[in-house]
């Protein structure tokens, strides 16, 4: 059975890779959306947003981007203006956020995308920093 699995990536980004890594694993191969490249459109992003249980603030990213410089950390700023901010400047979007039947997840740590996978992986899988995510059979490691 196809399993359908989208993946907003940055390949700069080693939890994004892991990510994907993760997915792959499970012999699923998912739509990449590099995102800085193709970013959602705000009906979807926002659509995203609410589908992963989230707020417009807990996706957003600060480091590495305009976050303090555009003043976002200001508590007082609405959901509709933050959502600006991250269609204006889309490096504020967090990654990964994986889309799959069951959910949508921004998946830091990494291995939070196996909750999100229908099948099983299927072999050993360790993160790009060495650490053992899931083991030979297949298992995740606690």
């Amino acid at each position: 059975m196809a399993v359908d699995i989208v993946v907003y990536h940055n390949p700069e980004c080693g939890t994004s890779r892991n990510t994907l890594g993760l997915i792959r694993n499970a012999g699923i191969e998912p739509h990449v959306v590099e995102y800085l490249k193709t970013p959602p459109t705000r009906a979807l992003l926002v659509e995203l947003i609410d589908r992963a249980g989230m707020r417009p603030r807990d996706l957003l990213r600060e480091k590495g981007t305009p976050y303090a410089e555009l003043g976002l950390g200001d508590t007082s700023l609405s959901d509709d203006a933050l959502v600006d901010a991250m269609m204006a400047h889309p490096v504020l979007i967090n990654r990964p956020l994986v889309v799959s039947p069951l959910g949508v997840k921004l998946c830091r740590p990494s291995e939070a995308v196996l909750d999100l996978l229908p099948d099983d992986q299927l072999g050993a899988f360790a993160k790009e920093d060495g650490q053992k995510v899931v083991d030979a059979s297949g298992q995740r490691i606690a």
